[in-house]
């Protein structure tokens, strides 16, 4: 009888290469070409009230990759998870309307069941980084899927992966900026980008920026005030904006200016002219 494939049930199988005839073109250039309007849509921008629903593959159902199953169907988009282990998909609430495989995500016959010819975006999520970075080369090569991300434990490859063009999401990075941001909130990274070089910082201004312009708290190629949020409502309009008491400051900076940034914000504005009061 051959290898039978698992799915979880309700689904609908995403595979209709037995509803063809077999004709030309062939079904990864058939995929490919299908797809492209479906790609446009995914790219282009859109508002929050009305999403483009996409079609996405995630591999590996473990708690980030049931958890992304579940919240991407409450969306309104289609799922399909691959996993090695049938197990794997109890994760999944009962009823869960995706489609489950077993396999791999870097076979190509498992990833064609999972619907990877037509989908807009993929997620390798198992606890495997050679895995995930596999899996996500082939879904970016082979099928031409324009948003992939891979899951790493390893951060340090972070950089490597992005030099091929593969976005990453480092787990124990991501855990230790987490806890740093509830142990020591002053002094919390919000964000850094895959190669550890700019990260996007919170502060809570100290008083003696009230009534100073915050613009001056920007180090030319080092630091940028971006935002600010003024009680509870963000503000954009950061360029003549005069600090008042409980701004958040929220500032994009180079990770090696990050302590030059602290004691800027920390000391008193006005010794080198800047932070001065506005007229």
């Amino acid at each position: 009888m051959g290898s039978a494939k698992h799915t979880g049930t309700p689904h609908r199988e995403p595979d209709d290469r037995s509803a063809t005839g077999g004709g030309p073109p062939g079904p990864r250039e058939a995929a490919r070409t299908e797809r492209t309007d479906e790609n446009k849509e995914l790219s282009a921008a859109v508002s929050p009230c009305c999403m483009v629903a996409v079609h996405v593959v995630i591999v590996g159902c473990g708690r980030v990759g049931s958890g992304l199953g579940v919240l991407l169907v409450e969306q309104g988009h289609t799922v399909s998870i691959i996993d090695k282990v049938p197990k794997a998909f109890r994760r999944l609430p009962p009823g869960w309307p995706g489609t489950t495989i077993v396999g791999s995500g870097f076979d190509r016959d498992d990833l064609d069941r999972a619907g990877a010819q037509r989908a807009g975006a993929l997620a390798a999520v198992t606890s495997g980084d050679n895995s995930n970075i596999l899996t996500a080369r082939i879904a970016r090569e082979t099928y031409g899927i324009p948003n992939v991300v891979a899951r790493i434990y390893d951060p340090r490859r972070a950089e490597i992966y992005q030099r091929v063009g593969i976005p990453t999401v480092a787990t124990v990075r991501w855990t230790i900026d987490q806890v740093m941001r509830r142990l020591l909130p002053e002094s919390a990274v919000e964000w850094t980008d895959a190669t550890g070089q700019l990260a996007f910082v919170d502060r809570l201004m100290p008083d003696h920026w009230a009534g100073k312009r915050l613009r001056d708290l920007g180090m030319p190629g080092s630091a940028t005030l971006v935002a600010v949020t003024r009680g509870g409502t963000p503000r954009l309009d950061v360029a003549d904006l005069v600090g008042q008491e409980g701004d958040i400051l929220h500032l994009a900076v180079l990770t090696d200016a990050l302590d030059e940034v602290e004691r800027r914000v920390a000391e008193k504005p006005g010794a080198d002219g800047a932070g001065r009061e506005h007229p």
